[in-house]
């Protein structure tokens, strides 16, 4: 089904060279399930073939990877294990963000390419115990006052993504002198900074998503990259696709899983294997049917996407990037749930991979946007038309 959607050499390639990671992966998805486990190793080998620097532009030493790309590499990552997709992902889609917005000082930005560049990782910590999600628009509680040479922060931050390998974390905080939220880069090797294991969730288990606890850090002042007044204006930001893409990487698993199954299960009410039974054609159809349907308009938004020129376009598609991330992420739900009424009560076993994919692909419901704000904003656009 993959092949349908590979358009260059370049995406065949790097499939490619991702498939004996992904296959690597896929044999360790359930340790690292079942102990909670950040995959470190997956990430390292990751970093190794260079897949952490794609998303830089050339001039940087990277790819300048196209959104359609991401895409596709992220979703076969997540078909062997969706942990370690889900973690590579924030760091993927943020570098693409920079790179596609430029909205750090010119030095500032050239300087973390480069650290990128020599296999740096970062993630955004936007996410507070108080104010939840920041896409619900809670001011941040933590705080950087101004000092005479830099900035004093302290704070709590929560689902830091991929927090044992990060190296630098994006802290949004409110700034009292300036009466707005600054976004500030924060070096996990300064003092003050500490990680609070606190991951324990039934779903994606080995992201890592700890707490990032900041005591007392002293920023210099250029570590504070830009100011947010633009208040609650939203901004599209086609990277967060990857997102989706995660979890249909999920569901071709799934998929996959299950038609195997279906071409191999022979019970002795029947001749030859339950492939043949209606009721299992009927599902494996309607499998086939989602995943078409939530791949062809993630794919078709992010083409658009990348066919953009200007920002004002892109600024266009915010609706459409919301309505892919909802499409596709309820698909890949559906998905999961009909390949577990093909397999029938065997995928509720701790050892098949089934019941793994049907909780990691839930974990979709709760990551930014979320349903109900995508339907809430299609209605408002629709009214304001």
């Amino acid at each position: 089904m993959t092949a349908t959607f590979i358009k260059t050499d370049f995406q065949k390639e790097w499939l490619q060279r991702l498939t004996p990671l992904v296959e690597e992966f896929a044999n360790n998805g359930a340790e690292i399930d079942e102990k909670s486990l950040f995959p470190t190793e997956h990430i390292e080998k990751l970093k190794k073939i260079g897949y952490t620097s794609l998303s830089l532009p050339k001039e940087a030493g990277g790819e300048g990877l196209a959104l359609y790309d991401l895409l596709l590499f992220q979703e076969k990552i997540a078909s062997g294990d969706a942990s370690t997709a889900l973690a590579i992902g924030w760091h993927m889609g943020i570098t693409m963000d920079l790179n596609d917005k430029r909205n750090w000082p010119e030095y500032t930005l050239h300087t973390m390419f480069q650290e990128i560049k020599n296999k740096k990782l970062l993630n955004g910590a936007a996410t507070e115990p108080k104010t939840g999600s920041p896409t619900r628009g809670g001011r941040p509680e933590t705080t950087a006052i101004s000092q005479q040479d830099g900035f004093l922060m302290n704070g709590h931050k929560t689902f830091t993504t991929m927090a044992p390998a990060l190296d630098y974390f994006l802290v949004k905080a409110w700034i009292e002198e300036e009466g707005t939220v600054g976004e500030f880069i924060v070096p996990k090797t300064a003092k003050g900074v500490s990680i609070e294991e606190t991951w324990d969730m039934i779903a994606m288990r080995g992201t890592g998503s700890h707490d990032l606890l900041l005591e007392n850090v002293f920023l210099e002042k250029d570590k504070l990259v830009r100011l947010l007044k633009g208040g609650n204006k939203r901004e599209a930001s086609g990277w967060l696709l990857h997102i989706p893409a995660c979890y249909l990487g999920v569901a071709l698993a799934a998929r996959n899983y299950a038609i195997e199954f279906a071409k191999t299960y022979s019970p002795n009410s029947i001749e030859g294997t339950i492939s043949t039974l209606p009721n299992v054609k009927m599902g494996l159809g309607e499998m086939e049917l989602e995943l078409l349907k939530g791949r062809q308009f993630l794919y078709a938004v992010a083409t658009k996407w990348d066919e953009c020129e200007t920002k004002d376009e892109k600024d266009s598609l915010l609706e459409e990037l919301s309505a892919a991330k909802l499409i596709a992420t309820n698909c890949a739900i559906n998905v999961v749930d009909k390949a577990m009424r093909i397999v029938g009560a065997k995928s509720l076993q701790r050892t098949n991979p089934l019941q793994r994919y049907y909780r990691d692909v839930r974990a979709g419901l709760h990551n930014p946007p979320m349903d109900d704000m995508t339907i809430m904003n299609l209605a408002q656009s629709a009214l304001e038309e």
